[in-house]
């Protein structure tokens, strides 16, 4: 393994820091990066977005950085900066749970879900992956791991692709020996048969093919694209047909839509209570999880173990970098989202991301806690927030 610290004199490993020293210092970023979408524009089945902003985190003790992020608004820079940086300062760096806990009581009257969510999720990467760093340990080592790899889906085919483009990028993950896919729908109903039925004959019948709505459906209108889509392109996956908070529509997508295709949410899911309303609705066939949303390490860690009480299969929704490394330990680990603006972002930003091999992620257990390290010089171009180390 590749020791995180210098060696002293005749090749005795020097000895990591003690994990229980103190937090020294917590200093937030933000970066701004525009999509490569058509026009610079970007559709899924209810909204337009022009650009990509992550949220990073870093936090220091005893020599070494942990670092963590999420995707969103700028303002979780501000809400990490001014709610919990002053809770994690000065605490101890081997107890990430225990701070996850404290910032969640801080969080109560500033706004628990949501932006609160988030920054409390990126605080809590960044605790983990600082922990694993003073232990000289990668991530995935330090926590529990029930596999040696996490499959992946290709994601991205967003609505206003032309057809050109939507084939060779769904088609390019194929090639890359990712054997599913998925594709934004429902923007405009009419226009998915096309689509589908472009991508089908592209990527044959072995390939399995993912769709999400993004919530753009109502019930009934829901109902009949999932019979339409099972049908005549073999679709297995149903990601959020009706909005995530229509419970009731989820269930009865589950109930009356075709028996072989999945009904999917949970990326918008931010507290544990919210993933057991959906489970105690009969809302999903496979739930879904953002760690750098739902509370981080240690709240993806709760929801685990909701998932595999209730014996329902978890997907990692976005973030392969973190997902990589936090998934390995969730015992129904169904899948991660491999998904194209944050595979680009990350790749941008970030030294030591992954590339799927077999149709996987495996974290380099090589490096200590993630594998990352911020490249600031080709960063600084995308910053909005906060300023470049010296």
């Amino acid at each position: 393994m590749t020791r995180s610290g210098p060696e002293p004199s005749g090749g005795v490993p020097a000895v990591p820091p003690d994990p229980d020293c103190p937090v020294d210092a917590v200093d937030v970023h933000a970066f701004e990066v525009p999509v490569d979408g058509p026009g610079g524009t970007e559709q899924d089945g209810t909204l337009d977005w022009h650009s990509t902003t992550m949220v990073l985190v870093r936090v220091h003790a005893g020599g070494r950085t942990g670092i963590g992020y999420t995707y969103g608004d700028l303002s979780v820079a501000a809400f990490a900066e001014s709610v919990l940086a002053p809770v994690v300062r000065g605490a101890s760096a081997a107890a990430p749970a225990a701070l996850w806990q404290a910032m969640g009581v801080r969080t109560r009257n500033a706004g628990r879900p949501g932006v609160g969510a988030m920054a409390v999720s990126a605080v809590d990467v960044a605790l983990w992956d600082l922990k694993a760093r003073l232990l000289d340990l990668p991530l995935v080592h330090l926590l529990p791991a029930y596999h040696e790899r996490v499959p992946v889906y290709g994601s991205g085919g967003f609505t206003n692709y032309p057809l050109d483009r939507l084939t060779d990028q769904l088609g390019g993950w194929v090639r890359q020996g990712i054997p599913r896919v998925k594709l934004k729908t429902s923007r405009e109903p009419g226009r998915d048969p096309a689509r589908l039925t472009a991508v089908r004959r592209a990527l044959g019948d072995e390939v399995e093919i993912l769709t999400d709505a993004n919530g753009a459906l109502g019930r009934k209108e829901a109902l009949y694209w999932a019979g339409r889509f099972h049908e005549e392109w073999d679709v297995r996956w149903f990601e959020e047909p009706v909005s995530s908070a229509d419970l009731e529509g989820l269930r009865l997508l589950r109930e009356r839509g075709p028996a072989r295709l999945e009904i999917a949410a949970g990326e918008y899911a931010y507290t544990a209570r919210d993933f057991v309303n959906l489970v105690h609705a009969g809302a999903v066939d496979c739930l879904q999880a953002d760690v750098t949303r739902c509370g981080g390490i240690t709240g993806l860690l709760e929801i685990a173990g909701l998932s595999a009480a209730e014996h329902l299969d978890l997907s990692a929704h976005c973030a392969p970098a973190v997902s990589a490394h936090a998934f390995r330990a969730v015992r129904r680990a169904r899948h991660l989202e491999y998904f194209h603006d944050h595979v680009r972002v990350e790749g941008l930003l970030l030294d030591g991301t992954l590339s799927p091999a077999g149709g996987a992620l495996r974290p380099d257990t090589g490096r200590p806690g993630l594998g990352l390290d911020v490249k600031w010089a080709d960063a600084e171009p995308y910053r909005v927030h906060g300023t470049r180390p010296v």
